[in-house]
């Protein structure tokens, strides 16, 4: 096996069988992890203050790893991609999705060096930093299943979404219309009764904005009950999915004659 076909198994989860592959894989997801836990602590001004440099050191690491991670991922595309030439199977992983997060997770470093940028602007981009987390997926086989159960029940949870967004339109503009009279400041337009339906189809309830009319009072409760329906929707539709995915994966077939599982 060539040295660059070596490096693909190490690098890939589903394909490398090396002993390496799974202290590969458990040490950038312990990685990923660490850099979310620093990003946390550094908005703490003490802790910043006191550890500073380990939360510059530990970023520094990590820029390396990632972009080593990167050039690797770029080189060995060619296996990824096989039915693909070498130009476009790295094309590929540079345009696909875990391509683009393994991109945007180094370059908020990278920018500064080579184009004048204000510091708010790179305080917003270190926040890509979080998009490590999503490098997390092709490490753990449990986020990937995940994914997979999101991609099957997609159209259902759209439709899901398509009824709450009808329901929310049409409940804020009877709200606007009801209360507007009643509440000209709370009701101003449809855009705060927008909130107040947010709040009230998900039964959280804030309290800031509230009808005080009795047709208001009766809107806002039916609104209120068929959240409780609506909202679980999405829930019982992926609980239901993921559930049938995890007993299609763990199923075995067991021998006509002695009956163990193979």
């Amino acid at each position: 096996m060539s040295f660059k076909k070596r490096i693909y198994n190490l690098l890939d989860e589903e394909r490398g069988n090396q002993k390496g592959d799974g202290l590969v894989h458990y040490f950038i997801s312990s990685l990923i992890i660490i850099n979310v836990i620093t990003l946390f602590l550094e908005s703490y001004n003490d802790i910043n203050k006191e550890y500073g440099d380990l939360f510059k050191f530990i970023e520094l690491f990590s820029i390396i790893v990632f972009s080593i991670e990167y050039i690797l991922r770029l080189w060995v595309a060619d296996y990824a991609f096989a039915k693909a030439g070498p130009v476009k199977s790295r094309l590929k992983y540079m345009f696909s999705f875990m391509g683009i997060v393994d991109l945007l997770s180094i370059l908020p470093f990278y920018l500064p060096y080579f184009i004048s940028i204000d510091l708010r602007v790179i305080r917003v981009l270190r926040l890509f930093r979080l998009l490590r987390l999503f490098k997390l997926n092709r490490h753990s086989k449990a986020l990937r299943l995940i994914v997979t159960v999101f991609k099957k029940t997609k159209s259902d949870i759209l439709v899901t979404v398509f009824i709450v967004s009808f329901l929310l339109i049409m409940a804020s503009t009877l709200m606007y219309d009801i209360e507007n009279e009643a509440q000209p400041d709370a009701f101003a337009n449809i855009g705060e009764a927008l909130w107040w339906s947010v709040a009230t189809l998900t039964t959280v309830g804030y309290g800031d904005i509230y009808p005080i009319t009795g047709l208001g009072k009766l809107l806002s409760g039916i609104i209120a009950l068929l959240g409780i329906g609506i909202v679980a929707l999405p829930t019982g539709i992926i609980s239901s999915a993921y559930i049938e995915e995890v007993q299609n994966r763990n199923k075995t077939i067991q021998c006509p004659h002695c009956g163990k599982p193979h």
